[in-house]
């Protein structure tokens, strides 16, 4: 059922694209439909449940409504338009040595993101592992969150750690997890299935935002996602002198790695790997940034063909494919297609024996008794795209704001800049309202003057080219080749260059100051400049990789360099080099015990640890982990010195927690450890469970 769900909402999804992205390969639409169809699916799903709860009825009916675009497939011109784009995909497989460098991108894809995510979380003995150092706090807070929905009847949903309050984390890719729970899937499966999903769009969309942003060049296109998913520093020298100055070989030596080279506590090495360090523990991130790039996406060919004049001049995935459509001179301008781009020719020419694509109706994305034209309509999709994000990543909606009121100082179209903007808070409005209504969170907390990010005490320059390497040279090279021969690199690089620089705001700004309570949070909107600025390096080292033997080389050795830190942290993790332990087996046999002796809204006092079982059961929480609510600006202190009052057995402990409603009381190792228990408090009341040391007491209501 958990996969019918899914596949409900990708298929949505993917057919809404024509409405906005009439040009798109069928692989781009896909990507795009998957995470938007997820979002969706979780937004719907999410209303759904706080009428109905989160139930078979309500699962069913939010996908009903998701399905709702698939009605379109009624009409004779969509399944047409479809089948012919399914068939043009099916030609592009089937013709590897068309799309051979594709098909090895997405496959390496697929076998590194199925390694990962299985690692990510999973169960042996009983036991709750993840194979990812920086998920070890993350992963139960996640799944606080999930089991309270699925568990708690968390609606409306409170802070699983923080009694009381109201749940303004981003949570819609949690609440998606939830409802593939409540649909028959397990927890490890649920996760590993949204991951997997939203891993792989996130490669096609990088693909396919550097394509369209180079101007077709396929190289650089293969390049980006390598140096976005495997970002790191100089950590790869580290590696090397362990290995020069060791006693293993160089293949054994990989064969236990034993820490991380792209961050490492230290602090000399903070801008950690892309996969272990923001999308597998930071997984809002993870549906937030390819929504993030459908809409940057669509706002450059949006102002790429207002510039040009004509519909989807640009178009990079397949550039001959959309020529097909135009008509009688679709041929002459396949010649055109050859003529420019060499070996581009002979691909042009085959699919010049194809038939033309099928029309699809006027650009009416409703009822108006007017047509759209195609830019206008990218801003309409976009709009709509982007209101998902507040309760999906609230980062990467604020990023999308703020991009976009720059880009629309930079290129003043007003009419297409107005209708995003009031499309994107049609839908975000209503979530920025609930996000923002009796939030427990100090907003004081999330900013002050900070210069030079995490550095700690480093030089703000050595620091940035330690943890980046050659990327900002690069990069720099990059922007200066641009300027001055920007021809040399792509057909507008005005145009270009203009599109880039707001986003180097977002790297002033996270230097200037901390934008999050705990300053390297800044990386949610540093990564962002660095997803901008990767296209044009990676166009710099195509450039570099045609130009003669000579400079191949070096474009190889630049490219090691900076993959390599992060390729060592990826492998580490699919080669099961790291491993930590967040549920042991009394544990896991204790919160089935809880789920079974407390309601489903239960509020229970225990040890403010990031990994209680408690978080296994969907009950709440007095207090949970300090380290993630002190991160989400909620002042703790208070709750957290009235906790240790109760398990003291101090003179107002009973009246404390009458106070707070506290209904049952864990004590256990986790909480003598994290304590002072007074065992003698502890026996005026109800024992309603044990095991393993673990002991569930009930309180007496006065």
């Amino acid at each position: 059922m958990a996969y019918i769900l899914a596949l409900v909402a990708i298929a949505s999804g993917a057919l809404t694209t024509y409405c906005y992205d009439r040009d798109a390969h069928p692989l781009a639409r896909l990507a795009a439909g998957t995470c938007t169809g997820l979002a969706a699916l979780g937004l719907v799903g999410f209303v759904c449940a706080s009428f109905l709860g989160l139930t078979p009825a309500s699962l069913f009916i939010s996908a009903v409504i998701i399905a709702a675009p698939l009605a379109l497939l009624l009409k004779g011109e969509w399944r047409a338009r479809v089948r012919f784009d399914l068939a043009a995909a099916w030609r592009d497989v089937s013709r590897a040595q068309a799309s051979i460098g594709v098909l090895i991108l997405f496959a390496a894809s697929a076998l590194i993101f199925w390694q990962v995510f299985e690692r990510a979380m999973f169960v042996r003995g009983g036991e709750v592992f993840t194979g990812v150092d920086n998920n070890l706090g993350d992963l139960p807070f996640h799944l606080s969150i999930i089991t309270g929905f699925v568990y708690g009847e968390n609606f409306p949903p409170v802070h699983p750690e923080y009694a009381g309050a109201r749940l303004t984390y981003p949570f819609i890719v949690d609440f998606v997890a939830a409802m593939f729970v409540r649909a028959g899937a397990t927890l490890e499966g649920a996760l590993f299935l949204e991951n997997f999903l939203l891993a792989l769009a996130l490669v096609a969309l990088l693909y396919r935002f550097a394509l369209k942003l180079t101007g077709g060049d396929r190289l650089a296109a293969l390049i980006t996602p390598a140096l976005a998913l495997l970002s790191g520093g100089l950590g790869w020298l580290v590696f090397a002198r362990e290995w020069s100055g060791g006693n293993l070989g160089l293949f054994e030596l990989l064969g236990r790695l034993s820490r991380d080279y792209t961050i490492t506590s230290d602090g000399a090495f903070r801008w950690g790997n892309a996969i272990t360090t923001l999308l597998v523990p930071q997984r809002g991130l993870l549906l937030g940034l390819p929504l993030a790039l459908v809409v940057i996406t669509q706002w450059w060919l949006a102002l790429t063909e207002e510039e040009d004049g004509e519909k989807g001049k640009g178009e990079g995935i397949r550039e001959e494919e959309r020529v097909k459509g135009k008509g009688e001179g679709g041929k002459e301008a396949e010649a055109n297609v050859a003529g420019r781009k060499g070996k581009a020719g002979k691909k042009a020419k085959r699919a010049a024996t194809t038939a033309a694509a099928p029309p699809l109706p006027a650009f009416n994305l409703f009822p108006l008794p007017f047509a759209l034209s195609p830019a206008v309509a990218r801003m309409i999709g976009a709009g709509l795209v982007a209101g998902l994000l507040p309760l999906g990543h609230a980062h990467s909606f604020v990023v999308l704001m703020l991009m976009g009121g720059c880009l629309a100082l930079l290129f003043p179209r007003w009419r297409a800049w107005f209708i995003f903007f009031a499309c994107a808070l049609l839908v975000a409005a209503p979530q920025m309202w609930w996000a923002t209504r009796g939030s427990a969170a100090r907003a004081g907390s999330f900013f002050g003057w900070q210069f030079g990010w995490d550095r700690g005490e480093q030089n703000p320059f050595w620091f940035w080219f330690m943890n980046t390497g050659l990327f900002i040279p690069l990069l720099v090279a990059a922007l200066a080749w641009l300027a001055w021969r920007g021809r040399e690199l792509v057909a507008a690089p005005r145009r270009l260059l203009l599109f880039y620089l707001p986003f180097t705001l977002l790297f002033i700004i996270s230097n200037a100051g901390k934008i999050s309570p705990w300053v390297w949070d800044n990386i949610k909107v540093l990564y962002y400049w660095y997803i901008a600025s990767v296209p044009l390096v990676a166009l710099l080292l195509a450039r570099l990789w045609r130009l003669h033997a000579a400079t191949r080389a070096l474009a190889v050795f630049l490219l090691l360099t900076l993959t390599a830190a992060g390729a060592l942290d990826v492998w580490r993790v699919v080669s099961e080099a790291s491993e930590q332990r967040e549920f042991d087996r009394r544990g896991v046999e204790f919160a089935e015990i809880i789920k079974a002796e407390t309601a489903p809204r239960s509020l229970i006092l225990h040890a403010p640890t990031y990994n209680h079982p408690v978080y296994l059961t969907g009950r709440r929480a007095l207090m949970g982990y300090a380290g993630h609510l002190w991160s989400q600006g909620i002042d703790y202190a208070p709750r957290e010195a009235e906790l240790k009052r109760m398990y003291a057995g101090a003179p107002d402990a009973q009246s404390l927690l009458a106070k707070h409603g506290v209904e049952y009381i864990v004590v256990s190792p986790l909480e003598r450890s994290a304590t002072r228990v007074n065992e003698q408090f502890f026996r005026h009341f109800t024992k309603v469970g044990e095991t393993g040391g673990y002991t569930l007491y009930k309180v007496a209501r006065q």
